[in-house]
């Protein structure tokens, strides 16, 4: 099953990246993963294939255009459907009259500060030799964080940017918590991960099983994120 429609009064816009593989109950393009209303719009332009390279700044204002819509439809903030877009961060937040979380990375800093000294983050991500320079210095985080990439070879990489929905559940799922546990093997300093790639999300219970430390995703920047624009009402007897 493909995302639902969104609720009318949607409070959180999501900009959605034109694709075609299947988003599971987790993912943020899928409806059935949030407690509350959203509304999404596809940025036609925007793929996975042409997604990465995003420092090039081309896909700028189809993004800026689709958050504009987002907004007169009445949204009250902004996010995405992938983490490699905190390229676009300072700029989507200058341009929307609205706040924008463009990427889970945002999280990273406020994570590192949660962790006992000597204690780093480490980053997974769909590419790792995407994730260079730009788009650590875009949100600020330093260029040395431990982080590892998704295999090019990989069913998952396939699967996202080929759409091929033949892939098992289980296949992602082994391939995303491999990956995660290598990348604590190599650095026994981490002691968190915040995950890049919004299609990660669904597998996070699942490193978490594995490795026994805490996973931050799109889905814990969202739920935060929503928390802050529509704070619980309590009502005292």
């Amino acid at each position: 099953m493909q995302r639902q429609q969104p609720d009318v009064d949607a409070t959180i816009g999501i900009l959605m990246l034109n694709s075609r593989f299947h988003r599971y109950p987790g993912d943020i393009g899928n409806a059935r993963t949030w407690s509350f209303p959203v509304r999404y719009k596809t940025v036609a332009d925007a793929d996975p294939s042409n997604v990465i390279g995003l420092h090039d700044r081309r896909l700028l204002e189809p993004f800026k255009r689709a958050a504009d819509e987002l907004i007169a439809e009445g949204v009250d903030g902004i996010v995405t459907t992938c983490g490699l877009l905190s390229i676009y961060q300072k700029e989507l937040a200058a341009h929307c009259r609205v706040p924008v979380a463009a990427s889970s990375l945002l999280q990273v800093p406020m994570v590192e500060r949660m962790l006992p000294p000597g204690k780093r983050v480490g980053i997974v991500t769909y590419s790792a030799a995407t994730m260079n320079g730009p788009y650590l210095d875009a949100v600020g985080l330093a260029r040395d964080i431990p982080l590892i990439g998704m295999a090019a070879d990989s069913s998952f990489v396939r699967w996202i940017r080929d759409g091929d929905n033949s892939v098992p559940y289980a296949t992602l799922r082994d391939e995303v918590v491999t990956t995660a546990e290598s990348l604590v093997g190599r650095h026994p300093q981490i002691g968190a991960l915040v995950l890049e790639c919004t299609n990660l999300a669904p597998f996070s219970a699942a490193i978490v099983d594995r490795i026994g430390m805490p996973v931050y995703d799109t889905v814990t920047m969202v739920n935060a994120f929503h928390a802050a624009i529509r704070p619980r009402r309590y009502h005292i007897d």
